[in-house]
């Protein structure tokens, strides 16, 4: 077992992973994670108002972000990711955010969703995680609960 991975039995079909992090922006949230290998790009790759990544070739193109816990490896390019948390003006924001490496312009955006984001984890979660995923964030006290969707 890998440092900082506890397994706790929850039922008899279903186990949670529990990995701590770094807090970026508090809160308490859950839902269905959806993860990109790939890193995102924010300025010019993000359609605010309907919540979705529109770069081309990436995995997540098109697919909704509302509701959704974004798992991604780090951001790329300029500041301008930022617009990923203008889509909180209209309502198709994600969850929360959580991301392997740390970088202020992914901070930038949690600030503006004023939704919890967390980095700093003792496992690399976009290699634990996958798309469906329960996933439960507490950032408050720093760490992710993992139900794997079985």
């Amino acid at each position: 077992m890998e440092r900082g991975m506890e397994v706790i039995e929850m039922s008899e079909t279903k186990d949670s992973i529990i990995i701590k992090g770094r807090t970026v922006y508090p809160g308490k949230v859950e839902g269905e994670a959806l993860v990109s290998k790939m890193p995102l790009m924010g300025w010019g790759n993000v359609n605010v108002k309907q919540g979705f990544t529109v770069e081309r070739d990436h995995p997540l193109y098109e697919v909704p972000l509302k509701d959704k816990i974004l798992v991604f490896p780090y951001v790329r390019g300029s500041g301008g990711f930022v617009m990923y948390g203008h889509t909180k003006r209209y309502g198709v924001n994600p969850l929360a955010m959580l991301c392997t490496e740390p970088i202020s312009y992914g901070i930038f955006a949690a600030m503006t969703m004023k939704q919890p984001m967390m980095t700093d984890f003792d496992i690399d979660p976009v290699k634990i995680i996958e798309t469906g995923d329960y996933i439960i964030v507490n950032a408050d006290e720093g760490f992710i609960e993992i139900v794997k969707n079985v």
